[in-house]
């Protein structure tokens, strides 16, 4: 197991991922070190572990910030993997797929992983990803502490900013924090067409438009929890919330 990234006098690396803990799930030891490499680089605290039920123990037992998870493992998978620690405590996931195929996205996403990467991908990208993820986590926090007046309630739909809730005729529906924050982004604008740019700008903070496939697969997985008729596709634009005519 790698060693948490410390300075000579043994106190961590005053950077702006310093006191961040990533844990890195992946079998193959040349990614692994060149992912652990990039991330203490950025300042980062980081172990690994190379099979699922080491990742779940690792989990517990250091409780870290922010999973990378690769799907395919040994002794059980990543899906497995990301199930029981998300059960245990919810944590952002980044998935890591060798195959670029959508059911594996879409499952991901469905069992709490917040975003995901195809490879072969680039370590800048990587690291990129882990920032947007865990400033996220961090705004998450801001807005559920701070009060805002009343519920938005679009037809069935309803949205608690406060406690970050989302009900669909009275229904609890269960949202992953990148697929609440997308439904915020599409309802703060109801019938507007926005582009895959300007969601993967205001959603993920990533101006690269190489991202527009996981603004498709997280809107897929959004239509699955919500409704499919309540997100209105533009081909060759983007994606428009859909809300009953006054």
């Amino acid at each position: 197991m790698e060693q948490t990234h410390t300075a000579n006098n043994g106190t961590a690396t005053a950077t702006p991922g310093a006191q961040r803990r990533v844990l890195v799930v992946e079998d193959d030891p040349t990614i692994v070190d060149a992912i652990a490499a990039r991330l203490r680089a950025e300042g980062f605290l980081v172990q690994t572990a190379g099979d699922g039920p080491a990742a779940v123990d690792t989990a517990e037992a250091w409780q870290p910030d922010l999973l990378i998870l690769d799907i395919m493992l040994p002794g059980f998978d990543g899906l497995e993997v990301c199930r029981r620690v998300q059960a245990a405590r919810p944590v952002p996931v980044l998935m890591l797929t060798a195959r670029d195929d959508e059911t594996d996205m879409l499952v991901g996403l469905g069992v709490g992983a917040d975003d995901y990467m195809t490879k072969p991908f680039s370590m800048r990208e990587l690291a990129a990803r882990v920032h947007v993820l865990l400033r996220r986590v961090e705004r998450a926090a801001i807005a559920a502490s701070t009060p805002r007046s009343g519920i938005l309630r679009l037809g069935e739909l309803e949205i608690d900013h406060a406690q970050r809730r989302v009900r669909v005729r009275s229904d609890d529906v269960h949202l992953t924090p990148t697929e609440f924050d997308l439904l915020v982004c599409l309802a703060n604008t109801p019938r507007a067409v926005l582009s895959r740019e300007q969601l993967l700008a205001e959603v993920w903070d990533w101006a690269d438009a190489s991202g527009t496939r996981t603004v498709d697969s997280h809107i897929k997985a959004l239509r699955r929890k919500i409704g499919a008729e309540r997100i209105r596709t533009v081909h060759g634009v983007g994606y428009a919330l859909e809300t009953p005519t006054p």
